[in-house]
Parts: C-alpha cells; sequence; structure tokens
C-alpha cells in the first residue's frame, strides 16, 4: 500500500472548507450513480446515496454540523436543477433523503455517545433497527413528493420508497461504517479465498435454479466469510452481494416471480428478504470480532503479569517457543533475581507498599534491559532476565548494570525513603541445536544455583560461572 494512500483523510476536523467540499462532491458523485441505477420499469433500483451518506456523518462525528448537513441537501438540489424538470417536488424528495441521513447518523452517534463502541451482535441489531426507522420517516415524505411526478399511488411509492431505503441502509452503512484501508499487505492463500469462490457459487446458483428461495442461497456462505473474514471485509462482501442480488432481481435474471412477471409487492418483499439476509452475517462477523477480542485479553492476563506489567512465568515460556523460529549463534543468558530481605517490607510497612516495591523494581528492570531481552516476574519477589549476548562476560555486566541501578534507586513510600538491593544469579551458553525452551530451563536451573551463592555470599552481588573461574 503507497504511504501517501495511508495518510490521506478526505475531511479533517480543523478544515472546514475541505469537509464542505467532500461532502459536496460524495454527494454529487453518489446521486449520479442512483439516478443512473434510478428506474427499471417505475421501480426504484438502487439508492446508495442516503447510506453512503449517513455512514460518512455518523463515522465521522466533527461533521455532524446543521452546516454540513446543508451542503450534502444542497447538493442534491443542484443536481436535480441541473438534471430533471421535477421543480418543488425536488425540494421534498431530497428533504426525506436528508431525513434519513440526518436520523441513522444521530442515532448510531447516540451509541458512540453512550460508550457502545466494542462490537457486538446487539449493536448490529440496534443498526438494523435504525435503518428500519429511518427508511419509514423517509418513505412517507418522499412518498408525498414523488406524487405528483409518478403515475403510481401513494402507498406503492410508499412500500416502494421504503423497501429501497431500508435494504441499501442495512448493506451500505455497516460497510460505511467499518471499512478502512489496509495497514499491512495482505497476503491472500487460494484456501482463504474458498468462502468468496463459494459466495460467488451461490449467487449463480440463485440465477440459475429461481425462486423466492433463491435468495437465501448465499447466506452460508455469507456466514463462512463472516467467520474466516475480518469484519470489514465481511461488511463490504454482504453488501456486494445484497447490491448484486437487487440488481439481478430487478432486472429479471434471478427470477423470483416464476411464472408471473415481477411486480411492485414481489420487489418490495424481495428487498426486505435481502436485507433481512444481510443482517445475519454482519451478527456472526461482529460476534466472531467480539469472541477474538476476549480470547486475545484473556490471552494477555495469562501472559502478562498484572502488578509488575512484565511476563508471567507462562507468559515467558510461551515468548521463548516465539524465538525458537529465530536461530541466534550468540550467547544465550538468563539471569534470576531476588528482591533482598522482601519480606521484611512486607513485615515493616504492609504488602500495599510490598507491591508497589515490586512494580517499581520491575518497570527499573525492564528500563536497563530495554529491547535487548525479556523480563518475567516468576513468583513472589523473584524475576528472570533473558537476554542474547557476545559472550557470557557480557551478560555479567547487564547483571550488574541492573545491581547497581536498583541499589541507587530511591523508593519513597508515605514520606519514608527505601534503597533495594537485589542478588543475581546467571547461566550462559549456546543454544546450539537444542530447542531453546530445553536451553533455558538447563540454564535457569545454573542461574539458580548462583542466586543461591549471591544470598550465601551476603547479598546485594552477581554470580555467575565462566570456563575459567567463577565470579
Amino acid at each position: 500500500m503507497h504511504p501517501a494512500l495511508l495518510t490521506f483523510r478526505l475531511f479533517q476536523a480543523e478544515n472546514p472548507l475541505r469537509n464542505a467540499a467532500g461532502i459536496f462532491i460524495l454527494t454529487t458523485f453518489f446521486y449520479f450513480v442512483g439516478a443512473e441505477l434510478r428506474l427499471v420499469e417505475a421501480l426504484s433500483l438502487f439508492w446508495p446515496l442516503n447510506g453512503v451518506m449517513a455512514g460518512v456523518f455518523a463515522r465521522y462525528a466533527y461533521l455532524n454540523r446543521i452546516h454540513y448537513y446543508a451542503v450534502s441537501y444542497v447538493a442534491m438540489l443542484v443536481y436535480d436543477v441541473v438534471t430533471t424538470s421535477w421543480g418543488m417536488a425536488s425540494l421534498i424528495i431530497n428533504l426525506s433523503n436528508m431525513v434519513f441521513i440526518v436520523t441513522v447518523a444521530l442515532l448510531v452517534l447516540r451509541d458512540k455517545r453512550m460508550l457502545k463502541k466494542t462490537p457486538d451482535p446487539l449493536n448490529a441489531l440496534r443498526l438494523f433497527n435504525y435503518c428500519l426507522i429511518a427508511a419509514l420517516l423517509c418513505a412517507l415524505l418522499g412518498a408525498v413528493g414523488s406524487v405528483g411526478i409518478d403515475s403510481q399511488t401513494f402507498w406503492p411509492l410508499f412500500a416502494d420508497w421504503f423497501s429501497e431505503q431500508f435494504s441499501t441502509g442495512v448493506l451500505i452503512v455497516p460497510c460505511m461504517l467499518t471499512v478502512s484501508v489496509p495497514v499491512k499487505q495482505i497476503r491472500l492463500r487460494p484456501e482463504r479465498l474458498l468462502p468468496v469462490l463459494a459466495l460467488i457459487v451461490s449467487v449463480m446458483a440463485s440465477v440459475v435454479i429461481g425462486g423466492a428461495g433463491s435468495l437465501a442461497f448465499p447466506l452460508p456462505a455469507l456466514i463462512w466469510c463472516a467467520v474466516r473474514y475480518s469484519l470489514p471485509a465481511t461488511c463490504l462482501l454482504t453488501f456486494i452481494t445484497g447490491a448484486a442480488e437487487v440488481i439481478l432481481v430487478a432486472n429479471g435474471i434471478i427470477n423470483i416471480a416464476v411464472a408471473a412477471p415481477l411486480s411492485t409487492p414481489m420487489m418490495f418483499s424481495a428487498r426486505l428478504g435481502i436485507a433481512t439476509m444481510a443482517i445475519c452475517p454482519i451478527m456472526v462477523s461482529v460476534s466472531m470480532a467480539a469472541i477474538n477480542s476476549l480470547i486475545q485479553q484473556v490471552s494477555l492476563r495469562a501472559d502478562y503479569d498484572f502488578l509488575t506489567q512484565v511476563y508471567s512465568r507462562s507468559g515467558l515460556y510461551e515468548a521463548l517457543k516465539e524465538e525458537e523460529t529465530h536461530r541466534h549463534s550468540r550467547y544465550l543468558t538468563v539471569m534470576l533475581l531476588d528482591i533482598d530481605y522482601f519480606k521484611n517490607i512486607n513485615d515493616n510497612y504492609g504488602h500495599e507498599c510490598g507491591d508497589r516495591v515490586l512494580a517499581v523494581f520491575a518497570r527499573q528492570v525492564r528500563n536497563v534491559v530495554g529491547e535487548d531481552g525479556l523480563v518475567a516476574r516468576m513468583g513472589g519477589e523473584e524475576f528472570a532476565v533473558v537476554v542474547y549476548s557476545e559472550d557470557a562476560k557480557h551478560g555479567v555486566e547487564l547483571a550488574e548494570r541492573i545491581r547497581v541501578t536498583i541499589a541507587h534507586h530511591p523508593f519513597t513510600w508515605r514520606q519514608q525513603t527505601l534503597f533495594l538491593t537485589v542478588s543475581i544469579g546467571l547461566g550462559s551458553g549456546r543454544p546450539g541445536a537444542r530447542q531453546l525452551t530445553e536451553v533455558f530451563n538447563k540454564l535457569l536451573a545454573e542461574a539458580d544455583d548462583h542466586l543461591y551463592r549471591s544470598k550465601k555470599a551476603g547479598r546485594n552481588r552477581t554470580s555467575a560461572h565462566f570456563p575459567d573461574e567463577q565470579a
């Protein structure tokens, strides 16, 4: 993806003129698209404008201003003045479009203000209901305005307006709210395309078989897409499928009427069926997004120590398993660190102070180690550091920097200053061809032995083994 595409933004909160121009251009473009598809045997075929603009105003809260809505309305009127002879009826018809746009945008923004940002099935159902309410209001006004320029009476027009606005809203608004530019290159494997292939085959089956039930043929494939793909991708595929079905039905390519000619009631039913079908994969997709988010949170809680914000013991092993995919020829150094006389801190100052000491200690160790290694809390006041170094001596030097940093860092607790010391034991060696976790376990046992020697020698020191000498 080109960097310019990643940084380009059509709308900017600090640039009202740019925003107004963007709204005018978008409104004009999608009005043109809808106008080109407007009539098929006196039926409104597909009108993407309202769904697109409702999504835009809902997505960018700073556009939710009356003057921006006015710009969109004026763009509609200008287009009608240039391309139609509707006269005053255009005021009412385009006002009905604005009713849909404003209603959906305000209801979605209301959800955001209530801090309901996490995707879940209830949000999908609410969006379904919002499009329903907006379509009813839009249809009432639109049917009134269309009576004078259309040969049909109010109720057929109302049914046509409602079904079209509702179906396109359900298809387009979720897409507009979730669409995003991929931040990394997507690698498409053949097996990843199977749900899309199944979707194409199901639509083709709808064309071949026909009948009212054929509109539901793509549903299993869409649910498969919802399980395998991201929420934005699912919404996009659902929109493309639903829009394709509407167009195919309206042109008689999907023959839902069988022996009878396509009529307004049949088109009404087809649109509502497609809209109802479209909500199912979106509900599945938001459910999957919520489940994946929960799994990620549980995984983070299992892999990280909540108090100190470093790896937990199990998290350290998981990180080492990931490191096994990268071969290293350098030394692996494992350190075991134990805060000296930590029990006295808990006994004399309380466990709250002890928790604060652990958190500050872990932060100081992380600052010294930086990106060069892994830090984990193994339990209680015992921590482990795993680093790759040029040689065993380099590992000892890093351990000494940790020890000196801790010894010189004052810790304040309720107007009292405490100084900590730490005993460190090291184990070093080359990973070789063995599993990294196996090497780690061996070096951990070695580090534990040297930690015991540090404590026995008077604490606040580093102990390690060299081939020719004992430190």
